[in-house]
């Protein structure tokens, strides 16, 4: 088998990673309306939505393993084979326990899928030249995810305004639509990643689900000895709480303004094309905040603003006032980001790395499920608004957390790098499926 030149990679690579979103694009503006249309009360939404991050919490750092012992590619498509069950039952799912279990299926694949495309990536770039620069497209795998949900909202608010089709109802369209690009993404893995995989038997696995607890093991003392590190990883624990917020109460709150469902999704197609270019706005703020404020302080400011943005949402009245304070979040959000990630680069260095980035990204899955069943549980017994304004204060709160980085950077002052925003774009808010 030939090896494939660097460009070919990561063109590969790319387009891959674009598709890969671009089901993701589709069913995040209706996922939330879709399960209140087929009788699920925003507790219940908040219930089922739960396995999926229990899931990840549970298979994350096991699935890394088991991607370096049997390949990246038989892993990745497995991921993306239990993604498209997840979308066909999610088309006809009616009750409670199907969609848990439509969660559940999603909550394997964010597992199986996270970290071997990069890794695939990386390798054959490697392979093809040893001295190539593989950062740039990692740099652009983050311009990939924003075209690709950004696209696939669009053409969700598209097919929303067109249908309903018959039997089927205009929630239900995008879904089907991602179903087709689902397969398509499986069919486009199948033909255009390439990976030289020497034969690994099961020895290899069980080597492979062993080293893993050790690996957190050994991580989770970094934590307890660093109390910078352990402040950072905490920051996400707030982060998940208050991105319910944004991501599932804001398609709620948006047709409690507008009055219809259907028009709120129509307009939630669109306007998540525009909050993912305002997401990639605030990241090239990030060099101008460093500048002027310095890493720690910046992005303590961002947690408020953040927090700022999300009450806009729950308290301005019309359409216009909640997408506006709509779009702030998402520019705030895109600034946050890499400063928090580049702040917890610098506490980390060494074989653990992989590690301590792995926790700091579950740290926000136990964050989503307690929030997911907390503020839909508050919006049923009072209001949305209520809901996102506690959501809006538990962000807020996290800005403290950057205190212990702003000391450390105090007595030690080094020269601040920006971080890859690449990385914050693993984390698009709450996954739809």
């Amino acid at each position: 088998m030939s090896v494939l030149s660097v460009r070919q990679v990561r063109f590969r690579y790319l387009t891959l990673y674009g598709l890969r979103w671009l089901p993701s694009g589709l069913t995040i503006p209706v996922m939330i309306l879709l399960m209140r249309e087929r009788g699920l009360t925003l507790s219940q939404i908040g219930l089922v939505s739960t396995a999926q991050g229990l899931v990840v919490l549970t298979l994350e750092l096991p699935t890394g393993g088991l991607a370096d012992a049997l390949g990246r590619k038989p892993v990745l498509a497995a991921a993306w084979m239990v993604a498209l069950v997840s979308l066909a039952l999610f088309a006809v799912a009616d009750s409670f326990w199907l969609f848990f279990l439509v969660w559940a299926l999603q909550g394997i694949y964010r597992a199986l899928d996270s970290g071997p495309l990069e890794s695939w990536y990386v390798d054959a770039t490697l392979a093809a030249d040893p001295d190539a620069e593989y950062e740039r497209g990692l740099g652009w795998a983050g311009t990939a995810i924003g075209v690709g949900i950004g696209a696939g909202a669009l053409l969700a608010g598209g097919l929303v305004a067109l249908g309903p089709v018959g039997p089927v109802s205009a929630l239900t369209l995008p879904v089907l639509a991602a179903i087709v690009l689902q397969a398509v993404s499986l069919v486009a893995l199948l033909l255009l990643l390439r990976e030289a995989r020497p034969a690994r038997g099961a020895g290899a696995l069980r080597a492979s689900v062993v080293e893993a607890p050790r690996m957190v093991g050994q991580a989770l003392g970094l934590l307890r000895r660093s109390r910078v590190l352990l402040a950072l990883v905490c920051v996400e624990l707030f982060w998940g709480f208050g991105m319910v917020t944004f991501e599932s109460l804001l398609p709620v709150r948006l047709a409690e303004v507008v009055g219809d469902t259907d028009r709120a999704a129509a307009l939630l197609g669109p306007a998540s094309s525009v909050a993912w270019l305002a997401n990639a706005a605030g990241a090239a703020l990030t060099p101008f905040l460093l500048r002027r404020l310095g890493a720690a302080p910046a992005a303590a400011l961002l947690r408020i603003l953040q927090g700022v943005t999300v009450a806009g949402m729950g308290l301005l009245a019309g359409p216009v006032g909640v997408l506006a304070a709509y779009l702030a979040c998402y520019t705030v959000h895109g600034a946050s980001n890499p400063l928090h990630y580049g702040l917890l680069h610098r506490q980390v260095d060494g074989p653990y790395r992989t590690s301590v980035l792995s926790l700091n990204s579950m740290m926000s899955q136990p964050g989503a499920a307690v929030g997911m069943v907390a503020l839909t549980a508050l919006a049923d017994a009072t209001s949305i608004s209520v809901a996102m304004l506690v959501g809006a204060v538990v962000l807020a709160v996290a800005a403290p957390l950057y205190l212990p980085a702003w000391r450390a950077a105090r007595k030690a002052p080094a020269t601040p790098s920006v971080p890859d925003p690449a990385p914050a774009a693993d984390r698009p808010a709450v996954p739809a499926p």
